[in-house]
């Protein structure tokens, strides 16, 4: 299979040209919270089971009498809580860090339910209150990790005067020291494996959001990027405007003037001169919507099959080194709007193919479902493997040129404001091909898309 890489807006990036507040709550913080979540949901699942099997240990293997209907009534009151958890996850938008406080302190409170029915501070699986210290340490913020530090503390400190003591058997198991080590081993195991599973996975999660920001922040760069370069665009199509006028409204009078008019070689250079002058417009205007400016302008109702054969007609006269072939094989033609934001980014598309293959280029133009597609194939030797997972970046270009790089950079950006996608690819023999795919919905003129 042929390499390639699509390049599509990022999930929750601002639109183009917006600022991204980097230190307010993002959607990745809320994903993460809800992936840590459903691990605290795991994780009580993982507690209901053990204390089951250890009540029933305690109780009928060792003889050691427990509350066990008051037992009953806190294990049910906790898969109760995961039970509302898990629609909370379900149904709930986003997570915050006070309502995972809260699901910890419920927690705490179980455990220290369970230890005051079992022997308070003489029970050896006290140890467990470490485990949800290192869960809020890993998942809360440090307010909230204190907070709930503090609950841990004064519990056991409680549980040292009030609790229900055990009747411990006189026959069996050893004295009463040899019971409290052996389930101080069984608790540190317990705790072990738990703190090595979830807290690895937590962790995990943690990556995830940390590669998830880096991304909304390379989204901000590119987008602060496209902002200066609409500025300094706009700053160099006001410097470009007067001369260029005046060089229009100089040719024009040449072209009236008798001398030009009779002399069949200076009135073909005055139309070349024209046509560089008027390709020179085009560029600035192309550029600048390119770059961020409000689409719109120049604008003109047209129709899927006018706009590409115009296009190619275009591209072809002003560049008649390069061979172009067009296949049209869209079917039914549609009413639409010719932007010229749009037409600059294949016009780029085509230039790089004309680069490297000017012998030959083919556009081909088909419908899919709801959307147009237009394929640029070339038989040039293909993309750089470093540089194909970057297509969409800028400057990412191996021609060593200043300022190279760019063209698909644009190209990238005009298509995604039209809420379409790149992808870019080498082909199996030779040579490369660029898609861009666009929604019908944003380029049709009115309901004729319905109909």
């Amino acid at each position: 299979m042929a390499e390639g890489t699509a390049v599509t807006p990022h999930a929750g990036s601002a639109p183009t040209g917006l600022p991204i507040d980097l230190t307010a709550p993002t959607p990745t913080d809320a994903a993460t919270n809800r992936k840590n979540m459903a691990l605290l949901i795991q994780l009580r699942w993982t507690a209901v089971i053990g204390q089951i099997v250890t009540i029933g240990f305690v109780q009928f293997w060792m003889g050691i009498a427990l509350p066990l209907l008051p037992m009953a009534a806190v294990i049910c009151g906790l898969v109760a809580l995961n039970l509302v958890c898990l629609l909370w996850v379900r149904y709930r938008a986003d997570i915050n860090n006070r309502e995972l406080l809260i699901a910890l302190t419920l927690d705490v409170a179980a455990l220290t339910t369970l230890l005051y029915l079992s022997g308070g501070a003489t029970n050896p699986f006290t140890s467990l209150y470490l485990l949800q210290v290192t869960l809020g340490a890993v998942l809360l913020d440090a307010a909230s990790t204190w907070s709930l530090v503090a609950l841990i503390c004064m519990s056991y400190a409680w549980l040292t005067s009030y609790y229900e003591p055990l009747a411990l058997p006189q026959e069996g198991y050893g004295d009463a020291f040899s019971r409290y080590i052996a389930g101080t081993f069984i608790g540190l195991v317990l705790e072990a494996v738990l703190l090595v599973v979830f807290v690895t996975r937590i962790n995990r999660n943690l990556r995830d959001r940390d590669a998830r920001l880096a991304a909304l922040r390379q989204d901000a760069a590119e987008q602060d990027h496209i902002v200066r370069m609409g500025l300094l665009a706009s700053g160099a199509a006001h410097e470009l405007g007067t001369p260029l006028s005046s060089l229009s409204v100089i040719l024009n009078d040449w072209r009236r003037m008798p001398a030009f008019t009779s002399d069949p070689e200076l009135s073909q250079d005055l139309g070349e001169m024209e046509t560089s002058l008027q390709r020179c417009k085009t560029i600035v205007t192309g550029i600048l919507l390119s770059a961020g400016e409000a689409r719109g302008e120049g604008s003109s109702p047209t129709t899927v099959a006018a706009f590409l054969t115009a296009l190619v007609d275009e591209w072809r006269t002003t560049r008649p080194s390069a061979t172009l072939y067009f296949r049209n094989a869209f079917g039914a033609d549609l009413p639409i709007v010719s932007d010229i934001a749009l037409k600059q980014a294949i016009f780029n598309v085509l230039d790089n193919a004309a680069e490297v293959s000017r012998d030959w280029i083919e556009l081909m133009a088909e419908r899919r479902d709801e959307r147009l597609v237009l394929s640029v194939t070339d038989r040039g030797p293909g993309f750089a493997r470093e540089v194909l997972p970057n297509i969409g970046k800028p400057y990412q270009s191996t021609k060593g040129r200043p300022g190279s790089g760019l063209g698909l950079f644009l190209v990238v950006n005009v298509v995604r404001k039209l809420g379409g996608v790149v992808t870019a690819r080498n082909r199996p023999d030779i040579g490369a091909a660029v898609r861009l795919e666009l929604p019908l919905s944003t380029l049709v003129i009115g309901d004729e898309l319905d109909g």
